[in-house]
């Protein structure tokens, strides 16, 4: 019986149940019996959609990075062409990854992404899918396993890890090949992609991001083996073609806390390269500011480089980004709801540049001290209304300064507006208001305003033209209105006060921070 012929029995059952006189119901002991779900704790209900875990997880990594390293360092190309040869790519000493994220963690990221195949189809392991790999470099680069190396220093150095691994592949003589008949044969995504991504799932089960690029064909297909660049090959479906419903399930059994970005439907590309999401941000939805209607949980990623270009090119001055321009993309991207990978390519040594590395200290120490000395610690909160403790439930205010993410203050159902206030008996220089929603159960805030008051009595608003209305994950708000201008003077404040204006039901947040 099908599945489809099931339902329409049980439908029409359930129709003649419906339909049948109170007696025939007695006679069978057909009874109706209300029940009411348990909520002893007087927990808050959901606001759908709602994150996984491992969306949770991921969102907790906020900001980490991207290493784009292979074959275009040596060529000195973004993109290559997959007829280079495996001996071009030569380090001028054995690559470090360790190095990458130590770079990386003077910064405070929290773990990295590395790029072990572009789209030239080069892999920086020795695959047993083609022989296009470190198999057949020469000199420090035969045998490299970058994946294995990077992995290892990730877990030395309590670091988040994952890989970027092209579907497109230029080197490949499967990659848009087609039958007589012109139909696409399945030989590329069985025979080299979906091993290729099942050899990167062995380098351990902690992964915590996959990373598919969506650049498919373009305009040229270079060649490795059996054509050439003058040879155009596109595809139609990368869904179908890469057979991304089986590659979603089978790297998700391998990796638990693996989120797959390009392919997943978990996480989605922010919709610019220039480090900032908009003011505006919700966990659903496109682009820049996603969409509150939106009916899947997939917050925001920011890719962005710290260079010029993704990969280093040793003939190009490479243009470092500044920290105190890192320090602004930081605030458009973390502090507005979307995480923030940020790219660090290694150079022909292997290593991550003198340059890059002393603008990625520089930056960590701008995040300390701007960031790093919270103050609403030592103020006493208050809330204008809570909702009611019962069993195991506590929702007071004073969880919104206890450091523990997995607190929340909120308030009773149909409360959609509430006013919470920040105390200190004397006043503090103040810059920055950091809120974090309890997105476990939903996004909510739609609207809030801050203010800031010298005598605990007269408020003035602050933000500036800064939109104050979505906050999701984590919102930072400066409170001279700008995130390019660090405010030297700041403002005195003997008190804090944030209105919620508008919430999709009772809002939630679990932690307030102020700088």
């Amino acid at each position: 019986m099908t599945f489809i012929k099931k339902i329409h029995i049980l439908l029409s059952a359930l129709s003649l149940a419906a339909a049948a006189p109170a007696t025939l119901s007695a006679q069978n002991n057909f009874q109706l019996v209300e029940e009411s779900m348990s909520n002893s704790d007087n927990t808050p209900a959901p606001v759908y959609p709602v994150p996984s875990d491992r969306q949770l997880k991921w969102n907790e990594t906020e900001f980490y990075a991207f290493f784009h390293y292979g074959m275009n360092t040596y060529t000195n190309q973004e993109w290559g062409t997959g007829m280079e040869r495996e001996t071009v790519f030569a380090p001028t000493q054995k690559p470090d990854p360790k190095q990458w994220l130590e770079v990386a963690k003077k910064a405070h990221m929290k773990g990295g992404i590395a790029v072990v195949k572009h789209h030239d189809g080069f892999c920086l392991w020795p695959t047993a899918t083609t022989e296009h790999c470190t198999r057949n470099s020469s000199g420090y680069g035969k045998d490299v396993d970058i994946p294995k190396d990077f992995a290892d220093a990730a877990r030395e150095l309590n670091m988040k890890y994952g890989f970027y691994v092209s579907p497109w592949d230029l080197s490949s003589p499967y990659w848009g090949k087609k039958d007589s008949n012109g139909n696409y044969t399945d030989e590329y995504a069985r025979l080299v992609f979906l091993p290729q991504c099942a050899e990167l799932a062995q380098y351990g089960k902690d992964q915590f991001e996959m990373w598919f690029d969506g650049a498919t064909g373009g305009d040229y297909a270079g060649g490795y083996g059996s054509y050439t660049t003058s040879e155009k090959r596109t595809i139609d479906n990368s869904q179908t073609y890469y057979d991304i419903p089986n590659l979603r399930d089978s790297i998700h059994n391998l990796l638990p806390d693996v989120v797959m970005w390009g392919v997943g439907d978990e996480v989605r590309w922010i919709g610019n390269e220039n480090g900032y999401s908009g003011q505006t941000c919700w966990s659903m939805g496109d682009g820049e500011t996603g969409s509150e209607y939106a009916w899947m949980w997939a917050a925001g990623e920011s890719d962005a480089r710290s260079t010029k270009g993704w990969f280093w090119d040793s003939n190009l001055d490479n243009e470092v980004k500044t920290a105190e321009t890192l320090f602004k993309m930081y605030l458009e991207t973390v502090g507005r709801n979307a995480t923030l990978l940020l790219n660090l390519p290694p150079n022909r040594a292997g290593l991550i540049d003198d340059s890059v590395a002393e603008q990625m200290e520089a930056l960590g120490d701008l995040l300390d001290k701007r960031l790093g000395t919270d103050l609403a610690k030592s103020a006493t909160v208050t809330a204008d209304c809570t909702r009611e403790a019962m069993g195991n439930g506590n929702y007071e205010a004073r969880n919104l300064i206890d450091g523990n993410k997995d607190t929340y203050w909120a308030t009773p159902d149909g409360s959609k507006k509430a006013v919470i206030e920040l105390k200190w008996d004397t006043p503090q220089t103040v810059r920055y208001v950091s809120l974090m929603e309890y997105i476990k159960l939903g996004q909510r805030i739609k609207k809030f305003k801050i203010e800031t008051s010298e005598d605990g009595v007269t408020f003035t608003k602050r933000g500036g033209n800064q939109a104050t209305t979505t906050v999701g994950y984590k919102r930072i708000i400066p409170l001279n209105g700008s995130t390019a201008e660090y405010s030297t003077d700041g403002y005195m404040a003997k008190a804090i006060r944030i209105t919620i204006e508008n919430s999709r039901s009772c809002p939630l947040l679990h932690t307030i921070e102020v700088f």
